[in-house]
């Protein structure tokens, strides 16, 4: 997967969906969502026009028309992330921990107390601080060692000098400006209409970083293979158009060390075994946000039943009713044979063998998905207009488990790790219902213990 440093020409607009218009500004500034970066390498490989790439038919669930003119579906991306430039190695940030502060421990913790948890769905235990309440605010991004710490994965001491944590404004600043607007049907001003807007501007040494490719069966490079990212990039860089008033960003390749992508990586074995209950305590951690939508029971129209799920903080692969992991440990001719059904309208059935429940979480505000389709005659749209608001649950977002052995530790770890079982160099699992492929869902596996106060 090629690692791709962004770099703004000036600065970047990338509002939500609330409204732009009096005393409003729209929130332009705000960091933008894994969606918006993927839509600009979208965008930037059809503006490039490659010859004799594989083209998809339209249509769903083996529903399909018999035109192929769907192009770059294989296009999967992450990101971006804060990453510091200074100094010979780039230094990527990512959101901070839920439970975590400044300290770099985990202050909330499961307590296992009398009283229901107040959150609801499965979760059995309410989640309380080890600290007394405070005001102070703890800085919102981590870089990798920090959460390697975090996580247990290499020794603290090792890396005390390299964890680094910072605040919104040690990377970016907020620019206000007035604008007018444009009638779109003359290209004129349109009378008394201006707007406020806030844009987001990158502080000298810092980018965006990102994680892209798209590999084309049917195209190959006589120097960059058959990976259209690289050779959109063309092997060193190009520029993209990212966000709304189509701002530039020069996009650089860089090469990962020892081929690992720069992400954190989760914990795989040794988990803490709770001595009360003899279970074995793992959580999930959110590195970006994921959408969990709510299923309505009926027949799929792969044929097989479906059963209804709330979705929103609680993942679709949890069951909500008594928070069994619904997850199959299958291999890779497996996972292909099931592509395959799914491919033509079929379906399969699912035999969950990781015997985990979900017992907590600390979840934040949900944040809104949204997007605005222009109008496009080969895509049947004929009209332009907003796309459906989805909520995602926000990245830092942590989910406790229980798992009865060892075995099924490690195996619901391997589920959830982005990485699996292997040493970081691809992405293998992205949690999320929706969009996956753009970014959502990416998480790391940490383990956890109780709280030891009696009344926290």
């Amino acid at each position: 997967m090629n690692t791709i440093l962004l770099e703004p020409t000036d600065v970047l607009f990338f509002r939500d969906g609330r409204p732009m218009g009096g005393s409003s500004s729209g929130h332009g500034a705000a960091w933008p969502l894994p969606n918006v970066i993927n839509h600009a390498f979208h965008a930037a490989l059809h503006r490039a026009a490659l010859q004799g790439v594989h083209e998809h038919r339209r249509g769903r669930s083996g529903d399909y028309s018999e035109t192929r003119d769907r192009k770059f579906g294989s296009l999967v991306t992450a990101g971006p992330f804060p990453v510091c430039t200074n100094g010979e190695d780039h230094t990527w940030f990512f959101p901070r921990p839920g439970d975590s502060d400044d300290s770099g421990l985990p202050i909330l913790l499961p307590f296992r107390g009398a009283d229901p948890s107040s959150l609801a769905g499965p979760c059995r235990y309410q989640v309380v601080s080890s600290k007394p309440p405070s005001k102070e605010a703890s800085k919102p991004w981590w870089n990798k060692d920090a959460w390697n710490s975090y996580l247990g994965t290499t020794q603290r001491h090792d890396l005390a000098s390299r964890c680094f944590r910072k605040w919104d404004s040690e990377f970016s600043d907020t620019e206000h400006t007035y604008g007018i607007g444009i009638n779109p049907d003359t290209g004129s001003v349109a009378e008394g209409m201006f707007y406020s807007a806030h844009y987001l501007r990158l502080r000298e040494g810092w980018k965006l970083g990102v994680m892209a490719t798209a590999p084309d069966k049917n195209y190959q490079h006589q120097t960059h293979g058959n990976d259209l990212v690289k050779v959109l990039l063309n092997g060193h860089g190009c520029e993209i158009l990212a966000g709304g008033q189509q701002r530039i960003c020069s996009a650089t390749l860089t090469s990962s060390k020892n081929g690992r992508l720069p992400l954190p990586l989760g914990m795989s074995g040794e988990f803490h075994r709770d001595s009360g209950s003899g279970k074995h305590l793992v959580k999930w951690v959110m590195l970006t946000p994921a959408v969990f939508p709510a299923i309505d029971a009926g027949v799929s129209k792969r044929g097989t039943q479906r059963k209804a799920h709330p979705g929103g903080w609680l993942p679709t692969w949890i069951c909500p009713e008594t928070g069994d992991v619904l997850l199959q440990t299958i291999d890779e001719a497996e996972r292909k044979r099931r592509r395959n059904l799914n491919a033509s309208g079929k379906g399969y059935s699912s035999t969950p063998d990781i015997d985990a429940k979900l017992v907590a979480a600390i979840v934040g505000k949900p944040i809104p998905v949204t997007g605005y389709a222009l109008p496009h005659e080969a895509a049947g749209r004929d009209e332009g207009g907003a796309k459906p608001t989805l909520l995602a649950a926000p990245a830092g977002s942590v989910y406790y488990f229980e798992c009865a052995d060892q075995d099924s530790a490690t195996k619901l770890a391997n589920a959830l790790n982005w990485h699996a079982d292997t040493v970081g160099s691809a992405i293998r699992n992205r949690r999320s219902t929706l969009m996956g492929e753009k970014g959502f869902g990416l998480g790391v596996c940490g383990t956890w213990q109780f709280h030891d106060a009696e009344n926290p």
